[in-house]
């Protein structure tokens, strides 16, 4: 085994037994702060971790596969939207100025405060959820890929544009893989805000979902142990995106990690 090899499988067993400790220490905290406060609505996580094995079967791995079909349906939806509309952007000032001013207004706005307008327009069902994540991604992934492609050196398409490529060839063998990481590290700083939006937009109009879940068991039936389950599973669907993404950008872009 090359030496290159024996230090990536190091770094990863590192990163992992980092990940497992502060798990840990989380774990035990909530654990302290349960004892502390020693009432029914902060139930321990041993008890939570009982009632969130039972409720797997009683309906919760129902609705973590809604909600996590939300988010995935959202995540690639506005990948195949706004990385090639990133990319023309970053292609073609004239573009860029015209719409920028646009993209300016739009991206700075919260797009929770949207969500009671985009339940009126667009009714209940999944689609309104699907969109309010879409937007979020959207704008996040636009600006870096058009940033992103803006930012190629002139002479890297000159020496391109030498060996006969044309406009599609450049899209794909200089554009597309120069945003790759753009796309990528929008996704991985915006999961965390599109799974919190999720749970705001599952709490209206359905009865599926992680959201309504949690909504039901804390707020009607007062079942603070499943409520704390629904918890525990947004998160797991949180850190199972935010880990996937990361781990696929280590793949996709490894000089972006060498050191």
């Amino acid at each position: 085994m090359s030496a290159v090899a024996c230090v990536i499988i190091w770094k990863v067993i590192v990163r992992r037994r980092d990940i497992l400790l502060a798990l840990l220490a989380l774990i035990v905290l909530w654990q302290i702060i349960s004892w502390l406060v020693n009432e029914p609505i902060l139930p321990g996580p041993v008890v939570v971790g009982r009632v969130f094995v039972e409720e797997l079967g009683d309906g919760l791995a129902g609705h973590f596969l809604v909600s996590l079909w939300r988010v995935l349906a959202s995540i690639i939806l506005a990948v195949m939207l706004a990385a090639p509309a990133g990319i023309a952007l970053g292609q073609s000032a004239k573009l860029n100025r015209m719409f920028s001013p646009v993209i300016y207004m739009l991206y700075p706005i919260p797009k929770v405060v949207l969500v009671p307008i985009v339940l009126l327009l667009f009714g209940i069902g999944d689609f309104p959820k699907i969109f309010i994540i879409f937007m979020i991604l959207f704008f996040q992934i636009l600006v870096l890929v058009r940033d992103s492609a803006a930012g190629i050196e002139p002479k890297t398409l000159l020496s391109v544009r030498s060996l006969g490529a044309g406009r599609r060839a450049l899209f794909r063998y200089v554009y597309l893989p120069a945003s790759l990481s753009a796309i990528l590290t929008a996704l991985r700083q915006s999961v965390g805000t599109a799974v919190a939006v999720l749970y705001i937009a599952e709490l209206f109009a359905t009865d599926r979902g992680l959201g309504y879940y949690i909504s039901l068991n804390g707020s009607t039936l007062f079942n603070y142990p499943a409520m704390y389950a629904g918890v525990v599973a947004m998160s797991i669907l949180g850190l199972g995106l935010y880990f996937s993404v990361d781990r696929l950008e280590r793949q996709i872009c490894p000089w972006r990690f060498a050191k």
